[in-house]
């Protein structure tokens, strides 16, 4: 034994060798503590990983454990009882908690600092792509006010309703519970056998298997991400004609938190990389599953594949990036980035437009990303008609307006909402997410077509402070049947805001580069002009 820790109250011997890890190998492997995530290591920008030092917050992924052998490391799960709990009725109630993959370490920092930190400042350590801040913020609120602390979290809410309407709004199997927000919602990587072997991408196409994360990493020779000065470029060019409204977008990264994981035993199944979320339709054509169960026959033992957040950025799919004019009357002209699927996308919404599909060097597309091709056209027919109103191929309707204050108000119909809760939420982090899509979130593509910015925090994701109130009306539905209502929120609240904005004809419209030839998108570091 090469020394210990005490985490969660109880010791854990470490082994030789252990010290020169980061605290959340350690964690994850030694401890068996899942619910410490690994969103970004060892970049240390996402947040899913904090953990308390003796008290003291900690990003565990670029914290060596050598610095902290012997003290007294405390993860959700070590929470004084009474305090988690409360956390976690408050996240319940006000649906701060989607997929449930940020919200432990959420839940930690916040534990640590509340009554000495503003809200909001505590929140810039983190990431959280689902929920869109704001009801992670009432939640917070709720906690302050002793609002969380009474009866059992969601003790009158019809649970399976719930899960439905989460499904409906994830396009995926969804758990929703207490559980979720402290991270037990059944992620692939927090499943896979103590003892099954680890592959990495070798970054030449192929995998490197070892025995563990570090190990495998370090023979793959991973280099650490970084994100690049470079501007963002629009790489489809304008189609030639007489337009009542022009569009430019760029390449944009999903930026789901969890990064793609899957493990396999020899003639099994691989685990789904979605476990407990969609991604926003990025994940549905993951490597993970089909590569973990190759190498599971190949090794004659289970084989866990897990994607660092350079992998995702460099192998997984992006937004298609496109380029269109459309006139008053429903008529024009989409140049898209060929991706499969998408010229069918955009006539589910918008038949009066021709679509060109271009080859364009850069990385893989998917249209099965939330709203991919039918989310622009959808929004670029509602500028050229001066509405902020969307109907999505699903059903569902959903209108967008932006206050004086840059708050945003939302009203959608989507059918029977089956959990109000739930649906808020989704709306609101779909809100939040196309307030990014218009304004900030882009990220620099090399001429041979591969990602730059390769940093969570170089996506452009907004942040908490950064987050206007965004009020959300629900239609009762009339006893219609459900459908997805999120993802008309993303296209009403995208044209209200680019409308709002003055209809500038390149996204991210306040991205440094996009305006005035200054360099890179700032927006998580808090650029975000208020509407003239």
């Amino acid at each position: 034994m090469s020394g210990w820790l005490r985490v969660d109250g109880r010791a854990v011997a470490l082994e030789t060798g252990d010290e020169a890890t980061s605290l959340l190998d350690v964690l994850r492997r030694r401890a068996g503590t899942t619910s410490v995530k690994d969103g970004c290591s060892p970049q240390g920008q996402c947040g899913c990983c904090t953990v308390l030092v003796d008290g003291a917050a900690r990003v565990a992924c670029v914290t060596q454990t050598r610095r902290v052998v012997g003290r007294d490391i405390t993860t959700v799960d070590g929470l004084e009882p009474a305090v988690r709990d409360a956390w976690v009725r408050g996240f319940c109630r006000t649906g701060a908690s989607q997929c449930g993959f940020c919200t432990p370490g959420i839940i930690v920092r916040l534990a640590a600092t509340a009554g000495r930190v503003p809200v909001e400042d505590a929140l810039l350590a983190h990431l959280c792509r689902c929920t869109g801040w704001r009801t992670i913020l009432e939640a917070a609120h709720l906690v302050a006010d002793g609002g969380a602390t009474d009866a059992v979290a969601g003790d009158d809410r019809d649970w399976a309703g719930a899960a439905r309407r989460a499904a409906i709004e994830g396009h995926t199997s969804q758990a929703v519970g207490p559980e979720v927000a402290l991270g037990r919602g059944g992620f692939a990587d927090d499943t896979a056998p103590v003892d099954a072997l680890v592959a990495v991408p070798d970054g030449r196409g192929g995998w490197v298997v070892g025995p563990t994360v570090t190990e495998a990493r370090a023979a793959a020779g991973r280099v650490q991400g970084r994100n690049t000065t470079l501007a963002p470029t629009w790489p489809v060019a304008l189609p030639p004609g007489d337009w009542d409204v022009t569009l430019r977008t760029t390449w944009v990264e999903p930026a789901y938190l969890e990064p793609d994981a899957s493990w396999c035993r020899p003639g099994g199944e691989p685990v789904s990389p979605l476990a407990n979320g969609g991604a926003f339709g990025a994940k549905v054509a993951s490597v993970a599953p089909a590569t973990a169960r190759r190498l599971a026959d190949e090794h004659g033992c289970a084989v866990r594949v897990v994607l660092a957040r350079e992998d995702v950025v460099r192998l997984g799919p992006k937004r298609p990036p496109l380029a269109g004019g459309v006139r008053r009357d429903g008529t024009g002209v989409l140049r898209v980035v060929r991706t499969s699927g998408i010229a069918r996308a955009i006539a589910a919404v918008a038949p009066g437009l021709v679509v060109e599909e271009v080859d364009v060097p850069g990385p893989p597309t998917s249209a099965a990303i939330r709203g991919a091709g039918w989310a622009e056209a959808a929004v670029m027919l509602a500028a050229a008609a001066g509405r902020t109103t969307v109907t999505s191929p699903a059903g569902a309707t959903a209108s967008a307006y932006v206050g004086l204050d840059d708050g945003l108000r939302v009203q959608v119909a989507c059918g029977r909402p089956l959990d109000p809760v739930v649906l808020r939420s989704y709306c609101v982090g779909a809100a939040h997410m196309a307030l990014g899509w218009v304004r900030s979130e882009a990220i620099a593509v090399d001429d041979d077509g591969s990602p730059l910015d390769l940093t969570i925090r170089s996506f452009g994701v907004l942040r908490a402070r950064d987050t206007p109130a965004i009020d959300v009306e629900i239609d009762d539905g009339d006893g219609r049947d459900p459908v997805n209502g999120s993802d008309a929120v993303f296209a009403a609240v995208a044209a209200a805001v680019w409308q709002a904005d003055g209809l500038p004809d390149r996204w991210p419209d306040r991205c440094a580069g996009s305006l005035d030839g200054r360099q890179h998108p700032p927006g998580a570091s808090g650029y975000l002009r208020s509407i003239p």
